[in-house]
Order: structure tokens, then sequence, then C-alpha cells
């Protein structure tokens, strides 16, 4: 039970409920013209939610939930103190319910959200959640999508001895997430957790939808020739990034909140280009300089099949907000690559290695707001004291922190330095 003590003096008003059914939850959603302060609380023998909207005015009916709507089986409302109105859910089953509020956007205003999950559910899927150290407030964990490639009907490569690619990507995208969630101040989700389909485009809304700061998809390459072998690393190349900013211009009108939070809806066709633009040409250069960080460490592990890190254009590395790579962690037509990748104790090096190219991209290039990046803020900066032929970009390097990390400690709008001036260097 919580409330939100309500500041307008004026009742608020609530001019519709809206009902929507998820896989997992039901979702209630207020409408209202400012703020709405409320108390929530369940009560059993009937199962029952009562929700009292404080200092509250209805300017219309509120609708009855369909009958095949899971949870609620009757709405029931009355007045209640004069001033407060009481809404009564009447449940089938135990629930777990949250609510929050919502500040308006373009094309709803003031929200009172309430969901509700299966309590038994819930409870069954929160003992299964890996325990994480709680941070500082405002210092947010990073959060890495791992992406396992195919699935379900879509198998990917099959080795010679009958080893499918799906299965030996979840299993070390599992690895992964786990070792991740042991890490502070880094959080891992995995976007596919078992053996179904699921659509590329699909993977790039989940990674947004948990807020990614890196998306990483795993596969596990074939190639006719079976002696060829190793691991390679990919980002979008340029091609697949200009197709892809055509397709989001296209039907930004249909899209909201697609370039870091911005929607490209209500912008002209010049600002919404110019927009979308900045912010693929910043998550090319994150995506980048995570895949070469990641590809040392595979290095470490074994002989990569390239050298560099490779351009394509995987549609899973198109998203214009999150720094993406493709990991082919080796080639599974090659018999001693199958081998391995079938073994749980290699599947664990492989998962280690990515571990530690997410980490050395992090630790380099942590996002602000996070606890990786308060630590960073936090290490003791080196003094460098500028001489003759200094560039921002030479120093960054000799360094090893990112440029705008740079400037940003040293509140400098642009690259010009002076003989003598002293920067402060954070810690890499």
């Amino acid at each position: 039970c919580w409330s939100l003590p309500l500041q307008a003096k004026s009742p608020t008003e609530v001019r519709s409920l809206r009902i929507w059914s998820a896989p997992d939850h039901v979702r209630l959603v207020f409408d209202a013209d400012s703020p709405v302060g409320h108390k929530l609380f369940t009560l059993d023998k009937p199962h029952r939610l009562v929700l009292d909207l404080e200092n509250t005015r209805l300017t219309k009916h509120l609708p009855k939930p369909d009958a095949d709507k899971r949870f609620i089986r009757k709405l029931r409302i009355a007045k209640r103190n004069k001033q407060d109105v009481r809404v009564v859910l009447d449940l089938s089953r135990a629930v777990k319910p949250k609510s929050f509020l919502l500040k308006p956007n373009r094309q709803y205003g003031h929200r009172l959200v309430v969901d509700l999950y299966d309590k038994k559910t819930s409870a069954k899927s929160q003992t299964q959640k890996p325990v994480k150290t709680i941070n500082e407030p405002g210092q947010r964990d990073v959060v890495i999508a791992v992406d396992p490639g195919h699935g379900g009907e879509d198998p990917g490569a099959r080795g010679k001895k009958g080893t499918y690619e799906k299965d030996v990507v979840l299993a070390i995208a599992r690895e992964l997430v786990q070792m991740i969630n042991l890490q502070k101040g880094m959080k891992g989700v995995l976007i596919r957790d078992g053996d179904y389909y699921l659509g590329l485009r699909k993977r790039i809304a989940k990674a947004r939808q948990h807020r990614a700061d890196l998306f990483v998809s795993i596969h596990a390459d074939a190639f006719r020739d079976s002696s060829v072998r190793g691991s390679s690393v990919y980002t979008l190349s340029r091609s697949g990034a200009s197709s892809e900013a055509a397709r989001w211009l296209a039907e930004r009108e249909n899209s909201a909140d697609l370039v870091g939070g911005v929607s490209l809806e209500d912008k002209d066709e010049m600002l919404a280009s110019v927009l979308l633009d900045l912010s693929q040409i910043g998550t090319l250069q994150a995506s980048s300089t995570a895949a070469e960080r990641m590809l040392e460490q595979l290095k470490k592990l074994g002989k990569t099949h390239k050298r560099k890190v490779q351009q394509a254009g995987f549609v899973v590395l198109k998203s214009p907000d999150i720094p993406s790579m493709l990991v082919e962690t080796a080639f599974i037509s090659n018999p001693d690559e199958e081998r391995r990748l079938k073994s749980s104790r290699h599947q664990k090096k492989v998962a280690k290695a990515l571990l530690d190219g997410i980490s050395s991209y992090f630790r380099y290039q942590p996002p602000p707001g996070t606890w990786l990046a308060a630590q960073q803020i936090k290490a003791a900066p080196k003094r460098h004291v500028i001489s003759r032929g200094d560039t921002l970009i030479a120093i960054a390097k000799q360094y090893q922190v990112s440029l705008n990390r740079l400037r940003n400690v040293n509140e400098l709008e642009g690259d010009i330095l002076r003989i003598g001036q002293v920067l402060q260097i954070p810690g890499s």
C-alpha cells in the first residue's frame, strides 16, 4: 500500500479507463487531467483489489471489463469521503499489483497505470532472477542484451555430427548472462531463452524494451570448406545503416521513441534525417569500439577467422540507438570446432571471453548515470600538461580514455589546446 500526496487543490478529473491484456499481465490505464493521488491494496476471501483515487471525480462512466479478461471478474465504483473515488476489482485469482504515474506525451495526458500479475507466477519468476547488488540511487546498471541466434524452426547452421547452431549459442548466451549478472554494475538480459523462433526485428525491439546499452548477438558460422575455422566480430556496414535510415524515415509517422528516446513522428523530413544520422553515427562509433575490444579478447581464446572487425548488413545490428555487434564464435562446420562448441567447458571459456570484451568496453566508455561511470569519476585523475604538438585525440589514445570523456571532465567545448594547459585524465 502506498500513497502519492496530491498537490493540486482542484479535483483531478479521471476521463477514461483503458484495459490491456498482455502475455504476462493485465494493465489498467486511467487517463486524467493531472497526477492522480492514490492508494492501492488487495483483499482476499474473496480476492479483490481496492484502488482509492484521492480528490478525484469521474467525468465519464468507466468501462466494464470484458468477460474474457483475465484476473478481473467485475469492476465496481463508489464515492468515498465526499471527494475520493473508490474502484474495487473483483478478481478471479490472487494478484500482485504494481502502480505508477506517467507524464503526458504527444498522444496521452497524465496517466495512472495499474499492472496486475498472477501472484503465484510472479513469486516463482522472482526466485529465478539472479541476485543483484543494489547500487546507489541514480547509479543504474549497464544493461547488456545477449541474443542467441536462430531458434525453433530456424536451427541455423548444422555440424557434421548433427550439432545445431541454435543449441550451442543458447548455451553460451546463458553462461554469459549468468557471468554478467555476477558483476557489480552490470545486468545481462537474454533476448531468447528457449528453443523458439523470434523475428529479427523483434529481437531489436526486446533489447530496446530493456533499454539495453549494448546488444551482442551470438552465432556459430558454417562454410562449405570444413577446414575453415576461427571466430569473427561484425558491426553494421555503412550501406546497411543507410538502408535502415531510409526505412526508419519512411515509417516515422507510425513509430515513437526510435532514436535515443526521441520520436521522429512530428519532425519534418530534414530534421528527422539529421536526428537519425547523428544517432547512427554515434551508435556506429560505439559499436566499432565495443567490437574491437571484443575481438581482442577472442584472440586470446584461439585463432580468429579475421584479424579485424568486419562490417555487414545484418538486420539484428540495425538499431539506430543501441551499439550492436554480432559474434561468430566458431565454425560449426569445422569438426574440431563443432566438438569444442558442444563442450560445456569450452562454452564457459567462450562466454568468459565475451564477458571480458564487454567489460573492457564499459570500463573504457561507461554510459553516464551508471554505477560504472561513477566509479570512473571517483578514480583519482591524472594530470597532463600540454606541450607543443599535443592533440586531444592523441592524449585520449595515450591514456586509453574516450575523447568525449576527456572533453567532459575538462569542460572543453572544442579541441583547441594551449601550451602549458593542464588536463585532468579520468581513470580508464
